[in-house]
């Protein structure tokens, strides 16, 4: 065996040291943010909110080592979902259509890469069809599934985002032909940039093609295929939808490992959500009652989302919230986890909940509110106020149990149900005024 001197071990060990702290700065105090959003996945699907029919395990530890929410409330639909939560700020001010995003807009990613954060994006884009989309808005890597653009079969477009997918990486098209399962593909290049990038933070979100129709089996599905491709129908086959479920708790999996394979996992803030409600005709077991999905429905079943944080050893492990949350509120509370200023030249709407994450009191959220297309809501814990037109009928529900909605007649209220009426009739009509023309 080879003499090595007392000196030069200890200059080696020092030396490996050193070099471990170059490549990894999860003792430097700047965190990394990953956010991950499924697409069409509501409140009722995941196992840690009392789901009686998928299994999510991975979210399920999540939970149980994190924070969850039980009041928080996206749009109805994917594009203004998209649109508030990388904004900051209500649909009502800056929303124009659908599978669009202004270009004028600055996202949570223009503030993260002014700050020093290298940035990624990979799942389903739909904000617009420019080559340079994702880097407009602020994303120095992207890996898209683009709703426009899809593939053919036997002259015919079909839907690409699965099986033999269709994407964009970094603005070039690129399609896979061998088995490849777009998910798949997607979280491949999640993990690949937390391998290069893992000496530095960053941020990755990650808006994930999981669970939207079509309904189609996965590679661990007994009825995988990986020849086809893609779903013949717009919907595909409901029977399907758990399958997907598991799949996208396995995809997070995947990350969570990435994270700690590096050393990365308590230095890291993970954010989980879902962009609206479950699709139809999706029904779920929530504690032994049936929900059906209600995707593009203002009401419970069409906006409430699972919420799951996850930062080791920063907030309360194991807590679950009823605070209010919408997707206004994401932006500000990752710029206040990260020690960032939150941007004061336009109006972010949201309210950071990082206080609340850390079990200290002080938040103030005393309602959440949702534009969609002159389509308003406004809500607090246990009534929704809502009005389905511009200058339309207002109606007045009892939501106190979720999924349970009570109408009640504007005309007899009284006392506390009559105060709550009138301040959130005021939010409504203040907010009108911010829509751009008025």
């Amino acid at each position: 065996m080879q003499y090595t001197p007392p000196m030069r071990t200890f200059l080696f060990s020092l030396l490996s040291a050193c070099l471990f702290l170059s490549t990894s700065h999860a003792r430097s105090g700047t965190p990394n943010v990953i956010l991950i959003m499924a697409d069409d996945l509501g409140y009722e699907c995941i196992g840690a909110n009392g789901c009686d029919d998928y299994k999510t395990p991975e979210l399920d530890k999540l939970a149980a080592g994190g924070f969850r929410f039980t009041n928080c409330f996206s749009n109805p639909i994917c594009t203004p979902s998209r649109v508030k939560i990388m904004t900051g700020m209500f649909n009502v001010r800056n929303y124009v259509r659908f599978g669009l995003l202004d270009r004028k807009q600055k996202t949570f990613a223009h503030t993260f890469q002014a700050a020093g954060y290298t940035t990624c994006i990979a799942g389903k884009w739909q904000l617009g069809n420019e080559k340079d989309s994702p880097q407009h808005f602020g994303f120095d890597q992207s890996c898209l599934w683009q709703h426009m653009r899809k593939r053919t079969r036997e002259g015919q477009p079909f839907d690409s985002r699965y099986s033999n997918p269709r994407v964009e990486i970094n603005g070039e098209l690129k399609d896979y032909d061998n088995g490849e399962y777009g998910p798949d593909v997607c979280a491949d290049f999640i993990c690949d940039f937390i391998d290069k990038n893992k000496a530095k933070p960053f941020l990755a979100y990650y808006p994930m093609l999981l669970t939207h129709c079509p309904f189609t089996p996965t590679p661990d599905s007994k009825d995988w295929d990986p020849k086809s491709m893609g779903s013949k129908t717009y919907k595909g086959d409901p029977k399907h939808f758990g399958d997907m479920v598991q799949h996208m708790d396995k995809m997070v999996g995947r990350i969570i490992a990435k994270l700690e394979e590096h050393g990365l996992r308590e230095n890291t803030i993970v954010i989980f959500t879902g962009d609206n409600g479950t699709d139809k005709p999706v029904v779920t077991s929530l504690n032994g009652k049936q929900v059906p999905g209600g995707k593009g429905k203002m009401n419970d079943n069409g906006t409430r989302v699972p919420l799951i944080v996850s930062y080791p050893g920063k907030i309360q492990s194991g807590a679950v919230s009823d605070e209010l949350v919408n997707f206004a509120d994401i932006f500000p509370t990752m710029c206040e986890v990260s020690g960032l200023a939150i941007p004061d030249d336009r109006p972010i709407d949201g309210v950071s909940f990082w206080s609340t994450l850390q079990g200290k009191p002080g938040r103030e959220k005393p309602w959440s509110y949702i534009w969609w297309e002159g389509r308003v809501l406004a809500r607090t814990k246990t009534h929704m106020l809502r009005r389905m037109k511009p200058k339309g009928k207002i109606e007045f529900i009892d939501y106190t149990t979720p999924y349970k909605p009570t109408p009640l007649n504007i005309d007899q209220l009284e006392g506390e149900e009559k105060a709550t009426y009138d301040a959130l009739l005021r939010v409504i009509q203040k907010l009108d005024q911010a829509r751009p023309g008025k």
